[in-house]
């Protein structure tokens, strides 16, 4: 039987969710963490920078694939067991690949930590909305956000600079050793905290919870509208320095300082949303979100310079995690007893836009033009936004039916 943490009483956010928060932190740090030193990994193996850059798309697609799986673990052993063993790997990953003499080994290395990285910040969600109301659901998971986009912030940034000092192995040994000791704050930090012991979920309750999601018509629309955001706006980041370059900036620097605009307003949000959302409601906090993406994508389109294109690049975060965290938010409410899965399918399609988006951009680019393939992906977001708003409502999942004690 497994433990999960127990819903406070009170109206106010439990202090859990700052452990929750530390661990998304600590498995974001190693998501961008070799891109800043890919020139030297290549240098040292041998390779080209194309083949080095597979360090990135390997770790993107095993978080997508094993989303499943880590969701039906989740809810069999435990969220907050499976979030430390997570960190623990993704860790020793880290490590193992500062060890590295071959880039087999490194690649293999890149594949655990995937796996490891893959297996918190979903869970970490499932965890959250477990511990809060739906009523102050979408604020919370922000704080689960705010940890998140932190460390994606700083594991770039930060391993630049170890890079520069002690090279790559340097930036994995250091970033894993970290991951480690978190997993260890993180491990006794939910030991303190209140605990309960709901009913065990097994196999046959798991084969139930798949139906029950599924059978709610509000997946199919998360879902299909989490993997349209990850390819239409995700998909355009590794275009920006081609963008950048063709504007005359050629600086990387740059680059990564316009790409990290998004992640400042997805901060911005955070600290926001919890006086939008009274304000505007889910379904106006949706067109409102999707309507800022579109239009700094349209924006960008027209080539700004790279100062104005940061700007646009932190509107639209800020746009874009007001309608993905409202989507959070339903794909939270679809199961009670599966929450776990429900939030793992979600981060499962939303990984997989990101695979998607990348190849989808490069067919519009050589094929209609920069100009057309960004206005086009502005309209979809705008319709995207309109759509969610008019479709999704809220509906009590089928298990909380059978278990009111746990429902949201």
């Amino acid at each position: 039987m497994h433990r999960t943490l127990a819903r406070p009483q009170t109206g106010r956010l439990p202090p859990a969710l700052n452990i929750i928060a530390l661990a998304s932190f600590a498995a974001s740090l190693s998501v961008r963490a070799l891109d800043p030193v890919l020139p030297h990994v290549a240098a040292d193996f041998g390779i080209s920078i194309a083949r080095a850059a597979g360090f990135a798309a390997v770790f993107a697609f095993t978080f997508a694939i094993i989303q499943p799986l880590i969701g039906a673990a989740a809810d069999l052993f435990g969220k907050a067991r499976l979030i430390i063993v997570c960190l623990a790997l993704l860790g020793l990953s880290n490590v193992l690949g500062a060890l590295s003499d071959s880039f087999a080994l490194l690649f293999a290395t890149r594949i655990l930590a995937g796996v490891g990285a893959g297996g918190v910040f979903p869970v970490a969600l499932g965890l959250t909305s477990d511990l809060v109301g739906s009523e102050k659901r979408q604020i919370a998971i922000s704080r689960t956000l705010a940890g998140s986009m932190t460390g994606n912030l700083l594991g770039a940034s930060v391993s630049g600079l170890i890079g520069d000092f002690l090279g790559w192995r340097g930036v994995l040994a250091v970033l894993g050793s970290l991951v480690l000791v978190a997993s260890v704050a993180v491990a006794l930090g939910f030991r303190g905290a209140a605990l309960t012991h709901p009913p065990k979920t097994s196999l046959s309750a798991l084969k139930q919870g798949y139906r029950t999601i599924f059978a709610n018509p509000n997946a199919r629309i998360c879902y299909s509208a989490v993997f349209i955001e990850g390819c239409c706006v995700l998909g355009l980041f590794p275009y920006i320095a081609a963008f950048l370059v063709e504007l005359g900036e050629p600086s990387l620097s740059v680059a990564g300082l316009v790409i990290a605009g998004f992640a400042i307003g997805g901060l911005f949000y955070t600290m926001t949303v919890s006086r939008f959302l009274p304000r505007l409601g889910v379904k106006r906090m949706m067109i409102a979100g999707a309507s800022l993406v579109g239009l700094q994508l349209a924006a960008i389109a027209f080539g700004p310079g790279w100062k104005l294109q940061f700007v646009n690049m932190l509107v639209m975060g800020w746009g874009f995690y007001m309608i993905h965290g409202c989507l959070q938010v339903f794909a939270s409410e679809l199961s009670v007893e599966a929450r776990a899965t429900a939030l793992s399918l979600h981060s499962f399609f939303f990984f997989m836009g990101q695979t998607v988006g990348p190849i989808a951009y490069g067919f519009g680019l050589h094929t209609i033009g920069k100009l057309a393939t960004l206005l086009t992906t502005a309209t979809i977001i705008i319709v995207l936004g309109l759509v969610c708003a008019a479709l999704l409502r809220p509906r009590v999942p089928a298990d909380a039916v059978r278990r009111p004690d746990v429902a949201a």
